[in-house]
């Protein structure tokens, strides 16, 4: 049934991983409901709503990476960690 694509451990880790931020961000939203703020983006925004914001980025830092860069992936997912932490602190 899923053979159309192509399952490595990496590609079932990631989206294992937003699965599970998914569940974490609906357990929080639950337990723990926070009101929107005003961030350097300049429109107010939920944890979910950030969260969305840093795995756009993050894909495009990835694309622009294989696109101009090329070579280890550790780079671009040092500066995608660098970016969510920055986007939940500051946005």
């Amino acid at each position: 049934m899923l053979s159309w694509m192509a399952w490595t451990w990496s590609t079932a880790a990631f989206f294992g991983f937003v699965v599970l931020a998914l569940v974490i961000l609906t357990l929080l939203a639950i337990y723990r409901p926070e009101m929107p703020r005003k961030g350097i983006l300049g429109f107010p925004t939920t944890r979910g709503d950030r969260f969305f914001v840093t795995m756009v980025g993050s894909a495009y830092i990835f694309v622009a990476w294989m696109r101009f860069g090329g070579g280890s992936l550790y780079y671009p997912l040092a500066g995608a960690v660098l970016y969510g932490i920055a986007m939940f602190r500051f946005a």
